[in-house]
């Protein structure tokens, strides 16, 4: 068996399980914004914005960098 395919299937199981076991509704209150969601969607919904906003910042950070060396040079 092709070792990808092994780790495709071994992470696809490890997230039926979580989100199998964590289905309890939570409620997220955000000024005045209220919302109900299953505690495994919020995790994931955390996670992607955690993602996207280290992404933006390493670009950030990367850019400044190119830009303050080309600034010396």
């Amino acid at each position: 068996m092709n070792l990808k395919l092994i780790l495709i299937l071994l992470l696809s199981s490890l997230a039926v399980i979580f989100v199998a076991q964590n289905v309890a509704v939570v409620e997220i209150g955000f000024l005045f914004w209220r919302s109900s969601m299953s505690s495994a969607l919020l995790i994931c919904f955390t996670l992607m914005l955690g993602f996207i906003l280290g992404w933006f910042l390493h670009g950030y950070l990367l850019y400044r960098k190119s830009r303050r060396t080309s600034v010396y040079d």
